[in-house]
C-alpha cells in the first residue's frame, strides 16, 4: 500500500489555474495524496473575516506533510503566503517552492524559505514530496 500525502497548496485564487496544474502535476505521477488547501467554494474566502480565514489555515496546514508555495512573483506581495509560510515553519511542516514555467521574476520571500526548490515540471514536484514527507 502507498502512502498517502497530505498536502496544503498555497495559491491565490485570481491565479488558480496555476493550482489546478499542480493538482494535475500530482495526479499525473498517480500520486496519491489529500488536498487540505482551503477549497475555492468555502464560504470563507468571500464571507469569513481574516481572523477566520487565518484559523482555517492554520488547521489545514497543522495537519500535512509539507506545504507547497507557487513562487510567482505574486507571492512576494501577499500577506496570506507570508503567513502561511510563519505558519509551515511554527508546525515543522517543510516548504516546496514551485518555481513557474519561464518565469524569469520568482518571489525570494517563498524560495529563502523553502526546504526544496523545483521546476516547473511533474516529476520534480512529487520527488520533492516524497523526499520531504
Amino acid at each position: 500500500m502507498s502512502k498517502k500525502y497530505r498536502l496544503f497548496i498555497s495559491h491565490s485564487w485570481a491565479y488558480g489555474d496555476a493550482y489546478e496544474k499542480v493538482v494535475q502535476f500530482l495526479d499525473q505521477e498517480n500520486l496519491q495524496y489529500f488536498d487540505h488547501s482551503v477549497p475555492k467554494d468555502d464560504p470563507i474566502h468571500t464571507n469569513g473575516t481574516d481572523k477566520q480565514l487565518l484559523q482555517a489555515i492554520t488547521n489545514k496546514i497543522l495537519g500535512t506533510h509539507c506545504v507547497i508555495i507557487l513562487a510567482g512573483v505574486y507571492a512576494s506581495y501577499s500577506k496570506w503566503i507570508q503567513k502561511e509560510i510563519e505558519l509551515a515553519q511554527e508546525f515543522d511542516k517543510p516548504i516546496i517552492a514551485v518555481e513557474p514555467w519561464d518565469s524569469e521574476k520568482t518571489s525570494s520571500i517563498v524560495k529563502n524559505n523553502a526546504e526544496r526548490i523545483v521546476k516547473w515540471q511533474a516529476k520534480s514536484l512529487v520527488n520533492a514530496i516524497k523526499d520531504l514527507s
